[in-house]
């Protein structure tokens, strides 16, 4: 059967007005739950497996181990459909790189494509990189009728789900920034786990010990890389670095140098030497070598830290939730997703891997095999899920806890990279003793002509 039979809708109506009442496109009612005509049409489902059988796609991913885990899972997905599978495996930077130079070429060589939606969400979208979903999703005879789109969490709903309403990927994973705490540090110092982001300044000061070679704190400091440092801390006044509602720049108001601040006292006063030039490599190297007592990063990092192989704090490390700030208690989340490219002629075959992939049993694979945070919430309640982990109990209730109070780590723009760039040099040149209100109004200055004419047209 052809794959352009596909793109009907079969007499449903996948308007933005019924989507945002059942609420793929409202983020902010909560809960995302399944179009109330998934839940009916599935009852009577015409839906096979088969339908695409003998198609080949070909699948770009991201080298990472939840990649691995994809690949793993392809050759069920063959017995099952009878699709085979031709997919790459590309480092993050080359990979994004890759897919703006083919997509932007209109010839992409890939019907489907792993997609970072807290860098490429809007550029994918503007330049109708992949397909809007929802046709796919409301169609019982494309859709598995186990497939429970309400199973998906809100926060990487949210990355997916366009200002329209739009979903152009699915979520596949979300990474949750979190704070890494050495709990034997804490019981020798007598220091419990900070309850706002005030305390773990105070913490930090407590175990900090230079003669030791212990850093009582440990966080990125290189430009660019450092910017959900602060994004993180802001998050904590209630407040986006740039209003998704308004579009207005919440970077050189006094919340926004409050977190400068915080991020300059923090890695100034009580990070390692050179953390400066620190990335999430070099941070956590710190911390598994027991020379930090706390990191703030991605729980997604995790895994060597309990690998008694590399890390010398195995059994040591305790997984904590963002702590609240003044204003507001949110964790820093960023995500994956998966989209079908516009230019494929295999669509159905390429909505057929990507529902199997980010199905509730792979979701499970992933969280099972420690390989990062799934975007679906069942896993969290399946003790398969826990089951021989390597993780204690924290480690996953860390993970649903962020969950629950998740918002974007960076703005949601085109210019995310230049974004990035600009700012990241403020932070960094506090580290070097410059004035964070000073840096944040000079890098606001320099970014608002790029984030207007990004909006242009």
């Amino acid at each position: 059967m052809s794959s352009e039979k596909t793109l009907r809708p079969s007499g449903i109506d996948v308007t933005r007005r019924s989507l945002l009442k059942t609420g793929v496109g409202a983020t902010a009612l909560g809960v995302i739950g399944a179009p109330a005509l998934v839940r009916t049409a599935n009852a009577q489902s015409k839906f096979d497996w088969k339908r695409f059988n003998g198609e080949q796609i070909d699948v770009m991913l991201v080298k990472n181990p939840r990649s691995d885990l994809l690949q793993a899972a392809e050759k069920e997905f063959t017995e099952l459909t009878g699709i085979k599978v031709s997919s790459e495996q590309i480092p993050e930077q080359q990979q994004r790189q890759k897919a703006m130079i083919e997509y932007s070429s209109g010839r992409p060589t890939f019907d489907v494509t792993m997609l970072a939606l807290h860098v490429q969400k809007r550029l994918s979208y503007k330049g109708k990189w992949t397909e809007d979903l929802r046709p796919f999703i409301n169609n019982p005879e494309m859709t598995n009728p186990e497939f429970d789109f309400a199973d998906f969490g809100k926060a990487g709903l949210s990355f997916a789900t366009q200002a329209d309403g739009v979903m152009n990927t699915l979520p596949h994973f979300v990474d949750f920034w979190m704070l890494y705490y050495n709990k034997e540090m804490f019981q020798q110092k007598g220091v419990e786990y900070p309850k706002s982001m005030d305390d773990i300044v105070a913490a930090a000061a407590k175990l900090n010990d230079p003669s030791k070679g212990v850093a009582g704190f440990v966080s990125r400091g290189l430009k660019n890389a450092n910017i959900p440092v602060w994004t993180s801390w802001l998050l904590g006044q209630g407040l986006e670095t740039i209003d998704p509602a308004t579009g207005k720049l919440n970077t050189d108001g006094a919340e926004a140098i409050w977190a400068a601040e915080l991020y300059r006292k923090l890695n100034k006063d009580y990070a390692p030497p050179g953390t400066i030039g620190f990335n999430w490599n070099e941070c956590q190297t710190t911390f598994m070598q027991g020379r930090a007592a706390m990191w703030l990063d991605g729980i997604g990092f995790a895994t060597p830290l309990e690998d008694p192989k590399s890390s010398k704090i195995v059994g040591k490390v305790g997984y904590g939730i963002t702590p609240p700030g003044p204003k507001a208690h949110h964790s820093a989340i960023f995500a994956d997703g998966m989209g079908i490219s516009q230019a494929s002629k295999k669509k159905g075959a390429a909505w057929y891997y990507i529902q199997f992939m980010v199905g509730k049993k792979h979701q499970l694979a992933m969280l099972k095999a420690g390989a990062g945070s799934p975007a679906r919430m069942s896993p969290f309640n399946d003790p398969e899920g826990t089951k021989s982990s390597i993780f204690a109990k924290d480690y996953f209730d860390c993970m649903s806890g962020s969950g629950k109070i998740g918002r974007p780590g960076l703005p949601q723009i085109i210019p995310v990279t230049e974004f990035r760039d600009i700012f990241g040099v403020a932070l960094t040149n506090t580290l070097s003793g410059a004035d964070p209100a000073a840096e944040l109004k000079k890098a606001t200055e320099a970014f608002k002509p790029v984030l207007d004419k990004s909006e242009q047209g």
